[in-house]
């Protein structure tokens, strides 16, 4: 990773991480800069290290993404060499290959698509699945909460990005009343059975609230009021939502202490200054990737009579 600059501090996995217990998002500042070394200078110069620090670090999630990938590749076939137990390529579980699973959470203009376009967006489209929930469909309402995100859920070997997520059937539900206390109290529960479910099946999840304050929504808001080109980033329900500021904090509140497990732990980015936004996920991404220890599958054939064949045809 030449040229990367690590966080100071420690990593951004325990930086950023929910603790367990009571969780006071109150008293984390929205526009603080955890991790960011004293390498990122002062004023506007850290706009613009950070910036170049993301495409370094872009460089190597698409590297590590890719071996993902090509793990998932490799098991494809009968007889891959890739199908023997190992953590070797990113395996885990016999013959499961890996899958990560990003999930964006935020109050509105929190940021998911800007960091979605400039971290995600680093990675090759062909690993990459990315998808959003709004509100149900009718199909959608005929099922249990999660039926729709299990349908949504990234195929082995893939990175998966969820702008927002399961967690809106205990925030948006909540808050707005569309189901009943004891329904959306219940619900954590099921959520956590899913996730654990979900890292047993070798599915990394990566739980990330990106943490804005009200005065920087407002700010996002007319700024989207003003510019032509954002009125279709705007909804006058938006406004609405924005009046249930606390009721949505307090709901967000209680989903990252209920939810918060070793096994899919919540982590909350400051996103105020949206350059630092990037440049902690992108790292948070990166501890991730490093922590599955992937690494390209060897071939599943001769190579040297692939070699020796190719050379007959008149390769070099």
């Amino acid at each position: 990773m030449s040229g990367v600059v690590v966080p100071e501090g420690g990593p951004m996995r325990d930086l950023l991480r929910v603790g367990p217990g009571p969780v006071d998002l109150a008293a984390i500042d929205p526009r603080s800069t955890p991790g960011l070394p004293a390498a990122a200078g002062h004023g506007s110069a850290r706009k613009e290290w950070a910036r170049g620090q993301v495409e370094l670090v872009g460089a190597e999630l698409g590297r590590q993404q890719e071996m993902l990938y090509a793990a998932a590749q490799g098991a494809a076939g009968p007889g891959s060499a890739t199908s023997a137990p190992s953590q070797a390529g990113g395996r885990l579980d016999g013959d499961r290959p890996r899958r990560v699973l990003l999930v964006l959470q935020a109050m509105d203009c929190g940021g998911k698509d800007g960091a979605v376009k400039r971290v995600a967006g680093a990675m090759n489209p062909l690993g990459l699945h990315i998808r959003s929930f709004g509100p149900p469909t009718e199909e959608e309402r005929r099922h249990d909460f999660l039926w729709r995100v299990r349908r949504a859920l990234p195929p082995p070997g893939y990175v998966g990005v969820f702008n927002r997520s399961h967690y809106e059937d205990v925030l948006i539900a909540r808050v707005e009343g569309l189901v009943d206390e004891a329904t959306w109290r219940s619900r954590y529960a099921i959520i956590n059975d899913f996730e654990r479910e979900l890292v047993e099946r070798s599915v990394t999840v990566v739980k990330v609230m990106l943490h804005i304050s009200y005065g920087e929504q407002g700010e996002r808001l007319m700024e989207r009021l003003t510019d032509p080109t954002k009125y279709w980033k705007y909804n006058p329900s938006d406004l609405d939502t924005r009046a249930r500021w606390d009721d949505y904090r307090a709901a967000y509140t209680e989903a990252l202490e209920r939810c918060g497990t070793d096994a899919a732990p919540w982590f909350v980015v400051p996103a105020d200054r949206k350059w630092y936004r990037d440049w902690a996920l992108a790292h948070l991404l990166r501890e991730t990737f490093d922590g599955l220890d992937l690494g390209y599958p060897p071939a599943d054939f001769d190579v040297e009579r692939e070699r020796d064949r190719l050379r007959d045809q008149g390769g070099k």
